[in-house]
C-alpha cells in the first residue's frame, strides 16, 4: 500500500492533495447545478413543474439503475481512469444542457436525454471513487482521509448553494450549467495526474463479476443490514427534504425563509461532523455509525410538533454532525474490510440498496400527507427512522464487529 511522505498531514501527500482539489472543484459546480438546473427548465417556453419532475427524475434514475455496472466497470479497469472518462462525459452533458438553454431552443425530449447522461456518469463515477480512497492513502489513514475528503466536499457543496442563486442571477441559469460543465472538465484533469495502478485483465464476464461482489456483500452481516436500514431511512430523508419539510414551514412555520435557515443549519453540520469524523477513534465504528443515526429522526419529529424554527435547526445541525459521522466510519469500514479487487463492486451495492426506496419516498410523501395530514406523515418518518435503526441493533456483527487492518488481497 502508498505511503505518505508527511506522516504530520495528509495535506503533504501529493496524490491525496490532487484527489480532494478535484472532488472539492467537482461538487462546487454540483452546487451550482442543483439550483441551475430548476430555473433553468422553469425558465423554458411553456415550463410546468410536471416538466421539471420529469427532467430531475431523468437525471436520478440512471444513478440507481446503472450503480451496479459502475461498479463491474470500476473493478475491471483503472479506477482512477474511469473517473476521468465519467468526469469527461458529466462535462459533456451539462454543456449540452447549457447551450440548449442559452440558444432559448431546449426540447424536452433532449433534456431528458442529456438528464439521463448526466445521471449515468455519476453511476459511473461514485463506486470507482469509493474504491480509489484506498489505492490513495495508507490503511491507517483512511479514516483521516475519509473525514477530509467530507469536509472539503461539504464546504464546497454548501458554497456552491449559497453561490448558485447570485451565479443564476447575474449571469443566468444557462452559464451557471456552464461553469458546472467546466467543474468537470478541471476534475478530469487533476483526476489523471494521480496515476493509480490500473488493473489486471479480467477473463470472467461482467455477469460473474456481479455475483461475486454479490457473494462479497451478502457473506457479511453488518453490511447488508445497515444497508437494509438505511433503504428506509433514506426514503423517510428524502420525503422530509422534498416534500414534507418545505410543506409544514410554508402551512406553520413562516415559508421559505424558515426552511432556508433549516437546511443551512443541516448543511453545517455536516461540515462540523466530517471535521470530528476524521478524528475520532472508536473501536466499534459500525456500532457507532448505526447509533449516530438517530439523531435524524429528531429534527423531523419536532416539525412535526411545529416547535420553534431555532429548535428545529439546532437539531438540524446536530442531525448533521450525526450525518458524517456515520458517513466516514461506514466508508473506512468497508475499505477496510472488504478486498480491495472486490471493493467498487461491493460500495455498488451498498449505494443501490440505501437508495432503493429514495424515490419512493417522494413519490408517497404528498399523497399521504394529504390523507392523514403533513404533521402526522413528518411523525411517521420520524418513527420510521426510530425502528429502522432499532432493528439494524439486532444484528450481532451490528454490535461486534471491531476496527480492524485492512483486508489484504
Amino acid at each position: 500500500m502508498p505511503t505518505t511522505p508527511d506522516r504530520s498531514s495528509l495535506w503533504g501527500d501529493q496524490r491525496f492533495l490532487l484527489l480532494a482539489s478535484a472532488r472539492t472543484i467537482s461538487v462546487l459546480g454540483n452546487g451550482f447545478a442543483r439550483v441551475a438546473l430548476g430555473f433553468a427548465v422553469l425558465a423554458l417556453p411553456g415550463a410546468t413543474p410536471g416538466r421539471l419532475s420529469l427532467v430531475v427524475a431523468c437525471q436520478a434514475l440512471p444513478q440507481l439503475v446503472f450503480i451496479l455496472a459502475g461498479g463491474v466497470i470500476a473493478d475491471r479497469m483503472s479506477r482512477a481512469r474511469l473517473m476521468v472518462v465519467a468526469d469527461i462525459v458529466g462535462a459533456a452533458a451539462y454543456a449540452g444542457l447549457a447551450g440548449l438553454v442559452l440558444s432559448g431552443h431546449a426540447p424536452l425530449v433532449l433534456m431528458c436525454v442529456l438528464a439521463v447522461v448526466a445521471g449515468t456518469a455519476t453511476a459511473l463515477f461514485s463506486p470507482a471513487m469509493d474504491g480509489l480512497v484506498p489505492l490513495v492513502v495508507s490503511a491507517d489513514r483512511l479514516q483521516q482521509a475519509n473525514g477530509l475528503l467530507r469536509v472539503c466536499t461539504n464546504s464546497s457543496l454548501l458554497l456552491g448553494l449559497a453561490l448558485s442563486g447570485v451565479a443564476v442571477a447575474w449571469i443566468g441559469a444557462g452559464w451557471a450549467l456552464a461553469l458546472n460543465a467546466a467543474s468537470f472538465i478541471v476534475s478530469a484533469i487533476l483526476t489523471a495526474r494521480l496515476r493509480a495502478p490500473g488493473r489486471a485483465a479480467k477473463r470472467s464476464s461482467g455477469w460473474d463479476d456481479l455475483r461475486e461482489g454479490w457473494r462479497e456483500f451478502a457473506s457479511r452481516q453488518w453490511l447488508w443490514v445497515v444497508v437494509a436500514q438505511y433503504a428506509f431511512v433514506v426514503a423517510a430523508l428524502n420525503a422530509n427534504v422534498g416534500v414534507l419539510g418545505p410543506l409544514v414551514a410554508e402551512e406553520h412555520l413562516g415559508g421559505a425563509r424558515a426552511w432556508s435557515l433549516i437546511v443551512a443549519a443541516q448543511a453545517l453540520g455536516t461540515v462540523a461532523g466530517a471535521g470530528l469524523a476524521a478524528r475520532v477513534r472508536v473501536n466499534r465504528p459500525v456500532l457507532v455509525a448505526v447509533l449516530a443515526t438517530f439523531p435524524a429522526a429528531l429534527p423531523i419529529a419536532l416539525l412535526a410538533v411545529s416547535a420553534p424554527v431555532w429548535l428545529i435547526a439546532v437539531a438540524m445541525f446536530c442531525s448533521g454532525i450525526a450525518a458524517d459521522v456515520f458517513a466516514v466510519l461506514w466508508s473506512t469500514t468497508i475499505q477496510r474490510e472488504v478486498p480491495e479487487k472486490a471493493l467498487s463492486r461491493v460500495s455498488s451495492y451498498d449505494w443501490f440498496g440505501s437508495l432503493a426506496f429514495a424515490p419512493l419516498g417522494l413519490l408517497v410523501a404528498g399523497p399521504v400527507a394529504d390523507v392523514v395530514g403533513t404533521r402526522e406523515a413528518l411523525a411517521a418518518c420520524a418513527a420510521v427512522i426510530a425502528l429502522a435503526t432499532c432493528a439494524a441493533l439486532l444484528s450481532p456483527q451490528v454490535r461486534r464487529l471491531t476496527a480492524t487492518p485492512r483486508h489484504s488481497l
